[in-house]
């Protein structure tokens, strides 16, 4: 045996990662109830994701560097922390100002938990493992936004809107005592960590060591390699956000649903997502098991999942029944996130643990500017319903694929140019 110690350490991180999920969507769920009491409409929430999403971008960068310089424990602490306070601060908020402010807060400090998920995994897994690993943490995200909507709207129907964003932010405090407990170092230093899981996380074919190749940003970003994944994640995550951000809006315009009808059908395309998120990462497992090289296994669910996604974006503009949207949505959500957890993998793929925080980083930030400019989009494309911003996001979905396929390279992990030049 192994041992389980990493399972538990990305168990965790799963647990946090539902927790920002439930954080960041209970704005959206409680929208149509809050507009009505400070005044405000769609245009007015698209400022706010706006706001959120530029400082998520920064927050992205900002927190990949420093769960390189500072490490993973300081990390998430401090990462979600900050995150707590800000939504649960939202309780006392009374205008579009006050929220503008604390979504800016909450953007950069929830941002850290991705690029803090990608060091874990790079730290704690053997490549064959590591977008199974993936995906457990990214359905910490599905398993968020299923429970964030019908929560929230309970949450929302006994207590309020305030004290809603109040009982929200006391999760997240509340997990900072199992991290700070269990998580006493990474793997070489971690006292409960047993010498055979040690020796197997170390021991990973095709593996990308801590110590493997790590070059500063300005070298990093000369990789071709690098930038497979950053514009992936500039045209792919826009799909994902537009459902995250606009799914309970969409629900409310199209079909007429007050918060208790969000409730109950905004959760359904999650379980896809959830899905998605294990199946993408098992399957990758698999095919390296069975002999794939890793980079070969990875592209190959990457398609697979963009081949999903493309039709259900396109049946979407035609739905006429709330089910039968949430259904198409989930399919989306599904192909989705057997995509995206493999192309979250890649950082630690290509390069050593000294580089991978900062690659996500910057990718999730890449992530962010392609959103962003979708979320300008919805108000305007909207007007006479989604269907445009539904083939807008059909149209973007190979074009992320076509990066990975074009600019991935064929072999991963990647050496030092310097130390490949000195044994020639």
């Amino acid at each position: 045996m192994s041992g389980k110690l990493r399972w538990g350490i990305i168990g965790l991180v799963a647990v946090a990662t539902v927790i920002n999920y439930i954080d960041r969507n209970a704005l959206a769920v409680m929208w149509p109830a809050i507009s009505k009491e400070i005044g405000a409409d769609k245009a007015d929430y698209a400022l706010l994701v706006t706001i959120f999403m530029l400082a998520y971008a920064c927050g992205q960068t900002l927190f990949g560097r420093l769960f390189d310089v500072i490490g993973t424990r300081l990390g998430f602490t401090l990462s979600i922390f900050v995150w707590s306070a800000s939504i649960a601060l939202h309780s006392i908020a009374r205008g579009l100002a006050t929220f503008g402010v604390l979504r800016a807060t909450l953007g950069v400090s929830e941002a850290g938990n991705w690029p803090g998920a990608v060091k874990v995994n790079a730290l704690w897994f053997p490549s064959n493992e590591r977008a199974f690993a993936q995906g457990i943490f990214n359905s910490g995200a599905a398993i968020g936004a299923i429970i964030a909507a019908p929560l929230v709207a309970f949450l929302f129907g006994k207590l309020g809107w305030q004290a809603t964003f109040l009982v929200v932010g006391i999760l997240g405090a509340a997990w900072l005592l199992p991290w700070l407990w269990v998580y006493r170092g990474d793997p070489g230093a971690h006292p409960w960590l047993s010498e055979a899981e040690r020796a197997h996380i170390a021991g990973g074919e095709g593996e990308a060591a801590p110590e493997g190749y790590a070059p500063p940003m300005g070298q990093l970003l000369r990789h071709r390699q690098s930038w497979a994944i950053i514009l992936a994640r500039f045209f792919l995550d826009p799909v994902w956000w537009l459902f995250v951000s606009w799914l309970p809006i969409y629900l409310a315009e199209t079909f007429g649903f007050d918060v208790a009808k969000i409730g109950l059908f905004a959760w359904v395309p999650f379980v896809g997502a959830m899905l998605g998120s294990l199946g993408g990462g098992w399957l990758s497992g698999v095919l390296i098991a069975r002999g794939w090289p890793v980079l070969r296994a990875r592209k190959a669910v990457i398609v697979l999942g963009g081949a999903i996604m493309l039709p259900a974006l396109l049946l979407t503009t035609t739905a006429a029944t709330p089910l039968y949207a949430v259904l198409l949505i989930a399919a989306i959500l599904f192909g989705f996130q057997v995509a995206i957890n493999n192309i979250q993998t890649l950082p630690s793929d290509y390069f050593g643990g000294g580089a991978v925080g900062s690659l996500a980083g910057v990718s999730g930030s890449a992530a962010v500017a392609g959103t962003l400019i979708t979320t300008w989009l919805v108000p305007v494309m909207t007007t006479h319903g989604y269907a445009p911003i539904f083939v807008l996001a059909a149209a973007i979905v190979p074009l992320s694929v076509a990066a990975i396929l074009l600019l991935g390279g064929r072999t991963a992990p990647l050496d030092d140019p310097e130390m490949t030049k000195e044994v020639a």
